[in-house]
Parts: C-alpha cells; sequence; structure tokens
C-alpha cells in the first residue's frame, strides 16, 4: 500500500480527522454511491429521504466533534478542504428551514438536522470504533441503499466492503514505485543501495505517481500549517463546547516577544516557542478552523510546531529543508499507519500524537542534515516515549489534554531528533519493533481509554 504526502497530510477543517473530517467525506460519498446507482436495493422507488446512524466513539464523543453536524455538511455537499464557513452555515439554516435538500443528479431528498443523525451508544460496528451506517429510503419508506462506512483516523474513510477485502489503498497503487518500502527497515535498506536519502527516495516515489506539481503541493501544506500557527498566536476568546477553555497562544507569544533579547531568559524558553506554536494550532482546530491533518487533527500542531522551530529558530534553515521535512515525515507516518495505525479511537493518543512526534522528530533530523540511520533512530526515540498514551479527552472535545498535548509532543520531538543527531544511528530498538509495540498496546488497551471518553482525564474533571 503507497500512500502518499498528501494522504498523510490533508487540508481540512477541526475539530476532528476521525470524527468530523471522515464522516463529512463518508456523506459526501454517499451522495456519490446514489448517484450511481449500482448498489440500490431492487424493486426499491426513487431516493426520498436520508438518515444515519454513528457507532461506537463516532457515537460517544460525536457531540464534542461536531460529527452530527459534518455529516448534515457532507449531505448538502461540502468536502473539508474546500469547505467554505460561512457558506456552510448559510445552507445549513436553509435545511433548518426546508428540511430538504436539493442534489445535483438526484433531486430533492429530505434530511432532518436535528434528528436524522442518530447517535448510538450500544456496541461498536464490528470494523472499526469509529462505524457509521447511511441509509436512503423511497418515498414508501422501502430501503433504497445503505452503506457503511468507517473512519479509521487521519481522514482516512472505508466501506465496510473495502475493509473485508483488504482493498484500502493509497494513491494509484497500480503505479510502479522505484522505492516501495512499507517498513523502516526496507527503507534503511533501499537508502543504503540507492545512496538516496528518506526524503529523495520518498520524492521518487511521488513524481513516479505523476505528481508533476510536488514541490507546489508541499508548499501549499506549509503555507496552511503557517498561515493556522498566525491565526492562533493572534486570536483570543473562549473556545466552543462548554468546557470554557481560554485561548492561551496569543498571550504567551505576547510575552515570549517582549522577552527577546533579555539577556536574563532562560535557555528552557525555548520550549516555550515549541509549544505556542503547537497550542495555536490546536486551539484553531477546536474552533473548527482550517488546518492539515499530521497524521490526525487531533495531533495537528506537532509537525507545524517543529517545521516553525527550525525555519526562525535553527541555524542553517531553508525552504528545501522544509519540503524535506515534510517528505522524511511522511514517510515515517505511511509506515506507522501501515503497519500499526494513527487513530485514537484504535490506539489511543499513542497513535496520534506519538506518531506525530515520530514524523516531527524524523522530519526535523532530515532537516538538520541528519542520517537516513539517525533519522529513523530519531522517529524510534519519539514514539517510543509516546508507547501507552491514553485518548481520554474531557467531554468529548479536542481541547484538554489535547491542547497541551500537542505542545509537549513537539517539544519531544526536537529532543528525540537532537539526541539522534548526537549518535550515530545505531540503537536497540528498532523503529518498526516500536511501531508493532504500539499495535499491540493499543490492542491491549481498554476501550476506555481510547476517544470514548468514558474513563481517565475525561472522568475525573472536577464538576465544579
Amino acid at each position: 500500500m503507497f500512500l502518499s504526502v498528501f494522504d498523510i497530510f490533508k487540508v481540512g477543517v477541526g475539530p476532528s480527522s476521525s470524527h468530523t473530517m471522515g464522516p463529512m467525506l463518508a456523506a459526501a460519498r454517499f451522495l456519490d454511491a446514489l448517484r450511481d446507482g449500482s448498489d440500490r436495493v431492487p424493486g426499491s422507488g426513487a431516493p426520498a429521504r436520508i438518515e444515519a446512524t454513528l457507532h461506537g466513539s463516532l457515537a460517544f464523543t460525536g457531540k464534542g466533534h461536531a460529527t452530527d453536524r459534518a455529516v448534515i455538511l457532507g449531505l448538502l455537499g461540502f468536502v473539508p478542504d474546500t469547505l467554505d464557513p460561512e457558506e456552510a452555515e448559510r445552507r445549513l439554516a436553509a435545511l433548518r428551514e426546508t428540511g430538504r435538500i436539493d442534489i445535483p443528479g438526484i433531486g430533492p431528498l429530505a434530511v432532518d438536522p436535528e434528528k436524522g443523525v442518530v447517535f448510538d451508544y450500544g456496541p461498536p460496528l464490528p470494523g472499526h470504533a469509529n462505524g457509521m451506517v447511511l441509509r436512503a429510503f423511497d418515498a414508501a419508506g422501502n430501503l433504497h441503499l445503505t452503506e457503511t462506512y468507517y473512519s479509521v483516523g487521519g481522514g482516512f474513510v472505508v466501506t465496510e466492503r473495502q475493509l473485508r477485502s483488504e482493498a484500502v489503498k493509497g494513491d494509484d497503487a497500480r503505479v510502479t514505485r522505484p522505492h516501495p518500502f512499507a517498513t523502516a527497515a526496507g527503507m534503511l535498506a533501499m537508502g543504503e543501495t540507492s545512496g538516496l536519502s528518506i526524503a529523495a527516495m520518498k520524492r521518487a516515489n511521488e513524481t513516479a505517481g505523476g505528481h508533476s506539481g510536488l514541490d507546489a503541493g508541499l508548499d501549499r501544506l506549509w503555507q496552511v500549517m503557517d498561515a493556522c500557527i498566525d491565526r492562533g498566536l493572534a486570536t483570543d476568546g473562549i473556545l466552543p463546547g462548554g468546557l470554557k477553555v481560554r485561548r492561551r497562544s496569543r498571550a504567551i507569544h505576547q510575552e515570549l516577544l517582549a522577552e527577546r533579547g533579555n539577556n536574563a531568559a532562560q535557555p528552557h524558553t525555548v520550549n516555550d516557542w515549541l509549544s505556542v506554536y503547537a497550542m495555536a494550532v490546536n486551539e484553531e482546530n477546536a474552533a473548527g478552523g482550517q488546518v492539515v491533518t499530521a497524521p490526525t487533527n487531533g495531533a495537528a500542531g506537532v509537525v507545524p510546531a517543529v517545521i516553525r522551530y527550525y525555519r526562525d529558530h535553527c541555524v542553517g534553515a531553508t525552504h528545501q529543508g522544509i519540503r524535506d521535512f515534510l517528505l522524511t515525515a511522511a514517510a515515517v507516518g505511511g509506515i506507522i499507519k501501515t503497519n500499526a495505525s494513527i487513530s485514537g479511537a484504535e490506539v489511543g493518543c499513542q497513535g496520534e500524537v506519538g506518531s506525530a512526534a515520530a514524523m516531527a522528530a524524523a522530519g526535523l533530523c532530515a532537516a538538520l542534515g541528519g542520517t537516513n540511520a539517525q533519522i529513523e533512530n530519531a522517529a524510534e526515540i519519539a514514539l517510543e516515549h509516546h508507547l501507552g498514551m491514553t485518548c481520554d479527552p474531557v467531554r468529548g472535545l479536542v481541547q484538554v489534554p489535547c491542547i497541551e498535548r500537542n505542545g509537549l509532543g513537539a517539544i519531544k520531538a526536537v529532543a528525540a531528533a537532537s539526541l539522534a543527531l548526537r549518535g550515530d544511528g545505531n540503537h536497540i530498538m528498532p523503529l518498526d519493533n516500536c511501531i508493532e509495540t504500539m499495535r499491540q498496546t493499543g490492542r491491549d488497551m481498554h476501550t476506555k481509554y481510547k476517544e470514548t471518553s468514558l474513563g481517565g482525564l475525561a472522568v475525573n474533571l472536577p464538576e465544579c
């Protein structure tokens, strides 16, 4: 399975790649299935009404992630990377008034924006913790079409049939890649044989698939990440959702700017810069703003924070270094997703912030001139020290502990890259083994610690 850099990094909207972006995409794909008509129930009439049911983690934390709203937006034809917030609100208001949507190629359909998305708090669907079922009925109430979708993390969506057949592909799987590594060991071996860096191999794999605008695409990813940091650093206020979490990035950033050039500043202030960059992104994500999955929305602050740190604080930083950072990070993220998971609902936050820290550590190590062996070591160090991390969002919101956790993930990533650069790449625990440990740990982790808000910090917040 080949995963493009544009599979790992996607432009989308907050607060969650699995609970917001994924359901929106699933609903949009259901419209395509309706238009196609090949899977309609024989003998059924034309579609007249649509409803959706959310299961597992999508149900338990769906309200906090605006999953029901995302499904409705998908049925209205919106997708995350091109979503216009003002137009979305206008269309939602019209739907509330009429209870109908007009779908090109299908016609008018009844959709209840309040009751049309059902939260099922029973057992999850068998394929994945993030499951949802979309159904269309004809005017007589007969089933016209049904499809089960799984939002498997990072904005990836698969149908039940795709999951059963293992037909989950990234970018065009028919293309022959010059360096088709699926493991870290394979990546190192191919690098040794070819004499190429990880970034160079990833670039060759991407361009073999016809990405003639690769650098332009990479530059857009960084542009969106960078703009997200800037918006977060410039915005005050209270985050939505009811926890009344205060946005802190702007105030912290202003303090850091005021301290610049002060000889009395503590050396650990650099950690505050890393944290504030990451927190700025995740405050924007929590507010439903535009972010880049890296590899998920819940972990979207780590990679941008470390790139910003590289650009603004590291000696010798270059624009090409940022491109190499993204390519290297995507290579590591693809290996993790292929062999374990990036889904908090599947393996806990080790799969989200842990994966993001490993990707960022690898990217920074590459940008600073690390060897392939040092890069693999950096990723392993970062991931190893997130093993066992639970996903326990308070009230199902991507705010506590998620925002600060991204800041700490960025700090760990830089520390891991630095340690790796101090060594020669030789180390005891291979990255592949660490990834397998994460998979096993996620398998053994109790469900209440995997994005259900039924355990951990989520049930230990004082009610005052």
